[in-house]
This record gives structure tokens, sequence and C-alpha cells, in this order.
């Protein structure tokens, strides 16, 4: 949804019938599994205009109210994929990462001005994510052992999926009236041990290129 007069017709129908917006959520989004090789870039910038542009667009449209009353509350629903990422998700991965950047720098911003930031990172959830939503590339048969797999278990895994829509919706409000709320909301156990073996690899190569990484700055002048 990035089309200006559609924004502000749903902007002002919300106002119309609610008095304002407090909350925004940004959910709108699709599956995506291909290799980066594989994908299409028109398929790319169909993605990104969904899960990246149109998130963007919304949020600029409804700041101006939350500014003028001084409070309100951006959610935007990432995924677990904004902070992991796995063969044959790069497309969908990187909507997800720009969105968490984007609402990172947007959080710093808004808080002064009374309006909070929640950024929803869920795993696998009983949705329609992995079935006819899910827009699948075509195949490279070279990518069949890396991207294979994925294929495989977002299809095997369609209706099974371990996560509870309603417990997750429960959650996010919980999040919301929390007087401490959190910038990042994990949803998930699997989305928690994910994310969290995603920063251990980034603290170990931290860790393990510390002098090379600290090697780079100019040389102090001689005295």
């Amino acid at each position: 949804m990035t089309d200006p007069a559609q924004i502000q017709a749903a902007l002002g129908a919300a106002t119309a019938r609610f008095g304002r917006v407090d909350v925004l959520v940004n959910n709108a989004g699709y599956g995506s599994v291909g290799a980066v090789e594989e994908i299409d870039l028109s398929d790319l910038r169909t993605l990104m205009e969904t899960m990246y542009f149109g998130p963007v667009a919304l949020t600029q449209a409804v700041l101006p109210g939350m500014r003028a009353r001084g409070g309100g509350a951006v959610v935007q629903i990432s995924s677990m994929g904004g902070q992991v990422t796995m063969p044959g998700f790069g497309a969908y991965c990187s909507a997800k990462f720009a969105l968490e950047a984007l609402s990172e720098s947007l959080a710093a911003e808004v808080e002064p001005l009374g309006i909070r930031v929640l950024i929803v990172e869920p795993g696998a959830f009983r949705t329609a994510f992995g079935g006819r939503g899910m827009h699948r590339s075509r195949r490279i048969d070279a990518y069949e052992p890396t991207v294979g797999p994925t294929r495989a278990g977002v299809d095997s895994m369609d209706g099974g999926q371990p996560g509870d829509p309603r417990k997750a919706a429960d959650a996010i409000i919980a999040a919301l009236d929390a007087p401490a709320a959190p910038l990042h909301l994990a949803l998930g156990v699997d989305a928690v041990e994910s994310i969290r073996a995603a920063q251990d690899r980034r603290r170990a190569d931290l860790a393990s290129w510390d002098a090379v990484s600290r090697s780079t700055d100019v040389d102090a002048a001689p005295a």
C-alpha cells in the first residue's frame, strides 16, 4: 500500500470512525523463497514495495497526527528474518532487515515526542505464510543442495507451524501496555533461539577479528 491517495483515504476512514489513530500496525507482507541468483528483479521490487516502502509510507502518514497529540505507537511486524538469514530467504530477509533498520532510527527520532515503536519478530506461526501466499522463484539446479531444504521445509511446515497467532496478538498488546516496552519483541521459541544464535555468531566474529578491526584507524601523528 504505497499509493498516496489510498493511504490518505484509509487514514481518513479510520479517523472518521475512531476519531484518531493511536496505534499503527504495519503487517502487510508475504513469503518469498529462492536463491539470490534465482530472484527476478521485478519480483524483488514488488516485494520491497509491499514489505518496506508500504510500511514507510503508512508510518509517514500517521506521524503528523501522533506528533500533534504527543503520543501514539507504531508496530512494525517484522520477522525473525529481520535478524537472521538462511539460504533461499535473501529477498524476504532483505526487506525485513531494511524495515528494522528504519524502525530503529525512527524509534530514536520519535521517543522524545511521546511516540513508541515496537518491532515484532515472529518465528513460524500458523498463518498462510508457507502456503499459497508464498512466492517461489524459478529454480537453478546448482542451488538445490542449499535452497532445496528451505523450500522443502516451507512446504512441509505449512499448517503445522508451532506459533499460535492469538498468543502472539496477546504478547504484542502486553508489550504496548508495559511501562517499559522493548524495542524488539521476538515471538516464539524458534525466534528466540535463532536470534540468540545469530547474535552469538556476530559476537564471535567481533572477538576473533578484534585486532584486525581495530588496526584500521589513522595512525596518531608523531609527537
